[in-house]
């Protein structure tokens, strides 16, 4: 579940805001464009959502890294054993 502080990073990724507490009330609006409290509430939601989307990609591509070592013949721990 998100938290607040993700939800307006997400909504306004260039700040210009001050969030006291956890809900609405608590946003203070100092230098950008105001949201609703409707937007802010729907933006848990589509936090979630692309949180989801982010970690499923990270996944994805780890496995896809893993998948190309195993062609090559080497592990995970080959690559730990060298450094990298």
């Amino acid at each position: 579940m998100a938290q607040p502080h993700e939800v307006l990073a997400f909504l306004i990724p260039d700040g210009g805001y001050v969030h006291y507490g956890f809900d609405y009330e608590g946003i203070e609006f100092k230098e950008c464009e105001p949201i609703t409290k409707a937007e802010f509430e729907a933006g848990f939601a589509q936090y979630d959502a692309w949180k989801a989307e982010q970690d499923a990609a990270q996944i994805a591509a780890k496995a896809a890294a893993q998948a190309k070592l195993a062609a090559l013949g080497l592990t995970v721990e080959d690559l730990q054993a060298l450094g990298l």
